[in-house]
């Protein structure tokens, strides 16, 4: 035990234990100042927002880096954006150890897709997350009353070795594994419910953690410290991992999501309009339990979806008479249904997820894109008089967009 008042131990003013987050700060606030796509100042203040909600997160995911008793957190939200986080998606996380064993339970809600997946390592700058076991909820046996529950641990060799043959209800975590991912997918926000999920350690039920002590805090903020730059680093770096040389204003044709989600195809891209441009964006319905398209800011998270329609899934869209889904993405309010709000930014992200698919999504299904000028709207998009609305329609369809959000009680 450090003795109070000693020159260099920790917790002292001569070497704060938070010295290291503080150092952090100035190198984060550095790191959104020169960021390659800031140019304006209302870039620096994305920037400076992403940057409470990047502080936010760290401190949420640290709080709940235990290892000895987990506990399934929201790491991910509308105020701790990161990963291009899915406006129809609930995002739950809890660190494992090795040799453990967990059991999860849960009742299934009435959501369009509900998924499980075990990964280790973690998504830095210089490498992506590994996926050790990906599943939605179809493997599982669901009660009448919607209830579920799976084990996960090491292999067990009385009960087929490595893989656990033939157990639907038993997840191997394989030497390394060290996070799981619960995500809960929306496509109706109106009408569909979630569930709930909760996960304990079996040899840790009954007792409690260790009392906190001045040297595991000095460890706990040096890895906040850490955390927040690279985090920050990390998605700056994914687009470039994604997209890699792809042309702005395209869409890649549908393919596998990377990271191991194996019932999710998607299609992404990144937009660069003019001021007096608009992209318009023409689906087909695919017919899954869940097709979504949204738009992110470079900084790889999503735009404001609460106040703002920046996200559509195939329920919330206007499907026209063509059974088609027109898209107009614009920063000008065009007077259309489907309009996706760019929300002044000339670049960023935009991407489709289908999700619990039975089969690949091909190119068929696959969008298609166009620029046109602004004005010339009226004449390009297909079945344009279906797809007006009324400035009070539009802010009524916003209205029920806030309410439906809050009625999942995020914060």
């Amino acid at each position: 035990m450090a003795v109070s008042g000693a020159p260099d131990a920790p917790g002292t003013p001569d070497a704060p234990v938070t010295a290291p987050l503080a150092a952090a700060l100035a190198e984060a606030e550095r790191i959104i100042r020169t960021a390659p796509h800031v140019r304006t100042e209302a870039d620096v203040a994305e920037g400076l927002e992403y940057l409470l909600g990047t502080i936010r997160g760290v401190i949420e995911g640290g709080q709940h880096r235990g290892r000895t008793h987990p506990q399934l957190f929201q790491a991910t939200g509308p105020y701790t954006k990161m990963g291009l986080d899915n406006p129809d998606t609930l995002y739950y996380y809890a660190n494992l150890a090795d040799g453990a064993e967990y059991e999860v339970e849960g009742v299934r809600g009435t959501t369009a897709d509900l998924s499980f997946q075990v990964l280790s390592g973690n998504y830095t700058a210089d490498e992506q997350g590994r996926s050790r076991a990906a599943f939605d909820d179809r493997a599982l046996e669901i009660g009448p009353d919607g209830r579920y529950s799976f084990r996960m641990g090491p292999p067990r060799p009385d009960h087929g070795g490595d893989d656990d043959e033939g157990d639907a209800d038993y997840v191997v975590l394989t030497p390394g594994s060290s996070m799981i991912a619960v995500r809960e997918v929306y496509s109706d926000w109106d009408t569909e419910r979630a569930g709930w999920a909760t996960l304990r350690r079996i040899d840790a039920e009954g007792t409690a953690p260790e009392p906190p002590t001045v040297e595991g805090q000095e460890r706990f903020y040096a890895k906040l410290a850490e955390a927040l730059t690279g985090r920050l680093q990390t998605w700056l770096a994914f687009p470039a991992w994604f997209f890699g040389d792809q042309p702005r204003n395209t869409l890649g044709e549908p393919r596998r999501t990377p990271g191991g989600l194996t019932t999710q195809f998607s299609s992404a891209g990144i937009f660069e309009l003019g001021p007096d441009e608009a992209m318009i964006i023409s689906v087909p319905v695919a017919g899954v339990p869940y097709q979504g398209f949204q738009l992110g800011s470079m900084w790889y998270a999503s735009l404001d979806y609460v106040h703002h329609q920046t996200s559509l899934t195939a329920d919330q869209a206007h499907v026209t008479s063509d059974g088609m889904i027109h898209l107009v993405v614009t920063d000008s309010d065009p007077g259309l249904a489907n309009w996706l709000e760019t929300l002044g930014h000339t670049e960023g992200i935009m991407q489709f997820r289908w999700q619990r698919v039975d089969a690949p999504i091909g190119p068929e299904l696959g969008p298609t894109v166009r620029i046109v000028p602004f004005d010339a709207l009226a004449d390009e998009v297909p079945c344009h008089d279906e797809l007006r609305v009324t400035p009070q329609q539009w802010r009524e369809r916003i209205a029920a967009r806030q309410a439906a959000f809050a009625r999942r009680g995020l914060s």
